[in-house]
């Protein structure tokens, strides 16, 4: 194998790929990336077998061939040379030699044969949408995702295709986060689609999206498949049943009061008073009077900090209080001015709505008064 590429085209293939490389690889082969000619240049393999990725690069392509070559060590180099043109050869024995200027390297690769086959959706749906509808989605719910790992049906975002709306689910049992939005699909097959995509999967998919363009995506029985912008993400489905997640959203006739808030301003607020909350002890207060908030945070051993806001409120005195950064979450993912807080009672979960297409659930939590 032999061919030429530029600085700047290797190093953006390389860093898109580059996340999926396992850092505790249970074979040689996975901590390194596939590199193989095409017709038009190389394309860049990696995998972990739960989470893989391709994309295609343009180079000048001299002979034929393809390698394995250790993915970060390779991007190291790649980053560090002084000269845009890269020439770069591999031998009968996958010894890889690459040439900037004067630059010089020579790295020990393994077999194309040894790397896994890039997978594939078997008899699979397929659905195109917009990566902005997408990238927007994804940035207002995947901070929910679990963290616990003994709850791996909650590691991962639930979508759900029904008739022309896409949504998108994530909870850790103490918030839950929901996107809603109509979609022009094009689909083959009946459109009734739920299945949950991991963690990884879903950062790595925020990583790949634009503002603008679409994303074609691929599902198969236990593979989803996302083309966009020449790369291909394959990530295995999370395996289980989503939770009735619709059954923990209050229903608005419950609604005791609907507060409305400027979102930067009430952001800045929770974020300043929670500077003296602590891991332990993360809990602020909201207290509501006549057309006021006080915002309230008491660490024992610490200290306290309140910090007053005006709103147009006029129900009874009451307080609630919630984990800050679960409150502050939301506010930050969400571009709208003004947000709504659904509230029944101060033992009752919150709600935070904008105009449409999105709903925060976050329950309260107990503090002494």
């Amino acid at each position: 194998m032999k061919f030429s590429v530029t600085k700047d085209h290797l190093l953006e293939g390389l860093q898109k790929t580059q996340n999926v490389v396992s850092t505790r690889a249970t074979l040689p082969v996975l901590s390194n990336v596939l590199i193989e000619t095409t017709e038009t240049g190389i394309r860049l393999s990696t995998t972990d077998m739960e989470v893989s990725l391709r994309c295609e690069v343009s180079a000048m392509v001299e002979k034929q061939g393809a390698t394995t070559i250790p993915a970060r060590r390779l991007l190291t180099i790649i980053r560090e040379l002084p000269v845009a043109d890269i020439q770069i050869e591999t031998d009968a024995k996958n010894i890889t030699s690459i040439r900037s200027g004067q630059s010089f390297f020579k790295i020990y690769g393994l077999a194309r044969e040894d790397y896994p086959a890039f997978p594939e959706a078997i008899n699979a749906k397929t659905i195109t949408v917009k990566q902005s509808v997408l990238k927007d989605g994804l940035r207002k719910t995947s901070y929910a995702i679990s963290l616990d790992e003994t709850r791996y049906v909650l590691n991962g975002i639930l979508f759900s295709f029904k008739e022309s709306t896409l949504k998108l689910v994530a909870t850790d049992g103490r918030r839950l986060a929901l996107f809603e939005e109509s979609i022009d699909a094009e689909i083959t097959g009946k459109l009734d689609l739920d299945f949950i995509v991991p963690t990884k999967a879903i950062n790595e998919l925020q990583r790949l999206l634009n503002d603008s363009g679409e994303i074609t995506l691929q599902v198969g029985e236990n593979l989803v498949a996302f083309h966009l912008n020449g790369s291909i993400l394959v990530s295995k489905l999370v395996d289980g049943n989503y939770p009735n997640y619709r059954q923990v959203i209050p229903s608005s006739d419950d609604t005791k009061e609907i507060i409305k808030l400027d979102r930067e301003a009430f952001l800045h607020c929770v974020r300043r008073v929670s500077l003296l909350s602590t891991d332990k002890a993360a809990s602020i207060r909201l207290k509501f009077s006549l057309n006021n908030i006080e915002v309230m945070c008491n660490t024992p051993e610490v200290g306290e900090a309140k910090e007053s806001t005006a709103v147009a409120y006029k129900g009874a005195e009451f307080a609630i209080a919630f984990n800050p950064d679960y409150l502050m979450d939301p506010l930050k993912a969400l571009p709208n001015d003004e947000v709504s807080l659904r509230l029944i009672d101060e033992m009752s979960p919150g709600v935070i709505e904008i105009s449409s297409g999105f709903l925060y659930v976050i329950m309260p939590m107990r503090v002494s008064q």
